[in-house]
């Protein structure tokens, strides 16, 4: 076969599953986790089962995929964050309050439930950690916060205190607590 053609059919399949990753969670955030078939999503995609069944085996293999992808874009996102902030102080500032705004939209509790297990999970974790951990260290070595504490377990510290966004009221309360996340990154007085 010709490359364009090769290009053209990974093109329309690329298509395709990016079309039953966004009908599956349109379904899902429209009628619950539990209610939702296979049959529906190949309906609202406009194929047939047999098609939807040769990309994905279930519903549950279709939200894993999904999962991916928007772990992957909230990853990308963090570190375009970082490359845009000023001073080290100025990027741990920054992607704190952007890690707390994923974790303030992130709400669906059984589909997260569902989700947040498995490698990729554990993978993109340690990504996180080891950005956050990177950015306090930078921030370390200019003194813009508390060298007391490695950087390791402040970032352990910041992650496990900004996930709790996820319950809070409003975006403004998400504020907040990154503002009392960052107030006890504060080099100790002397």
């Amino acid at each position: 076969m010709p490359k364009l053609w090769n290009e053209t059919i990974d093109a329309h399949r690329r298509d395709v599953q990016v079309a039953i990753l966004e009908a599956t969670a349109a379904l899902v955030s429209a009628q619950g986790l539990q209610s939702v078939t296979m049959s529906q999503i190949a309906e609202k995609v406009g194929i047939g089962r047999a098609t939807l069944y040769k990309y994905f085996s279930d519903v549950e293999s279709i939200l894993v995929t999904w999962h991916k992808r928007h772990i992957s874009a909230h990853l990308e996102h963090l570190a375009e964050v970082r490359d845009q902030a000023g001073n080290a102080s100025e990027r741990v500032e920054a992607v704190l309050e952007a890690f707390a705004l994923i974790s303030f939209e992130r709400r669906d509790t059984n589909l997260a439930a569902l989700l947040h297990r498995g490698e990729h999970v554990a993978h993109a974790e340690r990504h996180l950690s080891n950005m956050i951990r990177e950015l306090l260290a930078e921030a370390q070595k200019s003194g813009a916060i508390r060298n007391d504490v490695s950087a390791g377990e402040l970032a352990a510290y910041c992650l496990h205190a900004l996930a709790a966004a996820s319950s809070l009221p409003s975006k403004a309360a998400v504020r907040r607590l990154v503002g009392v996340t960052l107030a006890g990154l504060q080099p100790p007085a002397k």
